[in-house]
């Protein structure tokens, strides 16, 4: 019997993206398998298990039933891993908080809201449901992160994941600042780890890996006054990736 950790992969309310940068890792993901059990993955396997120590889940929680299945998977694994931003911080399926749900299912489902299958409720994190062990950001994941995150987990080392804005990277890179074209950037508030993917590709940062803990936020209301940019602009950007998260607000 193989002494190789068990790792089952889960999906919930998610466009699976996340999975497909995994897969996308080629020869990479060679090493990965080849140090794991992999036990159960929908996207890559048939086979199903209730065997497992290691749980990566990725996607929101918008179903009673998708609780009641994650608690289950919780209850099994000794160790479980939040994979993108909907899994980490809600995603964007967070957006649908933000009016009455009656109305939502409404607007998507039209005269086939009110069938039973198609029951739903406020978008939360795998967090704000059950404990988490260890949480890969992003919209999708970046790979190298993933691959740095597993390896320590599978060598029992603890992962040092960036607790600096992602303005930190874009400095780093003497990117210009996307302020001075006159986009609203997320840069002074969002956690780095991407190597500023977006702002170094001439996109505004759109705040898919968070809020970094303790954000400053006179440093963003100082360079919303220095471009002459308005703040409710910023409020709105925030809500892209940030509906329901209050760990800050833009008013501070």
């Amino acid at each position: 019997m193989s002494n190789k950790p068990r790792v089952a992969v889960f999906d919930f309310a998610c466009c699976e993206g996340c999975q497909l940068q995994i897969v996308n890792l080629e020869e990479e993901i060679l090493d990965l398998i080849g140090a794991v059990d992999v036990v159960e993955w929908r996207e890559a396997m048939s086979e199903q298990s209730s065997n497992y120590d290691v749980a990566i889940i990725e996607g929101s929680i918008t179903r009673p039933e998708d609780e009641e299945r994650l608690w289950l998977i919780r209850s099994r694994a000794k160790v479980l891993i939040a994979l993108g931003a909907c899994a980490t911080i809600g995603g964007i399926n967070k957006l649908k908080n933000n009016f009455d749900l009656r109305d939502v299912k409404k607007w998507v489902y039209g005269k086939d809201a009110e069938k039973p299958h198609l029951n739903t409720e406020l978008t939360r994190s795998v967090a704000q449901v059950v404990k988490v062990d260890y949480l890969i950001h992003g919209c999708p994941i970046d790979r190298k992160e993933f691959t740095y995150i597993m390896r320590c987990i599978l060598t029992g080392k603890k992962p040092e994941i960036p607790e600096w804005p992602v303005c930190v990277e874009c400095k780093l890179k003497d990117n210009r600042c996307l302020w001075e074209t006159g986009q609203t950037c997320l840069g002074p508030i969002i956690r780095a780890g991407c190597g500023a993917r977006c702002p170094s590709s001439g996109f505004r940062c759109f705040g898919c890996r968070g809020y970094v803990n303790n954000p400053n936020i006179n440093a963003a209301k100082d360079v919303i006054e220095r471009y002459g940019l308005d703040v409710e602009v910023l409020k709105r950007k925030m809500n892209l990736f940030g509906s329901g998260n209050t760990q800050v607000t833009a008013n501070g």
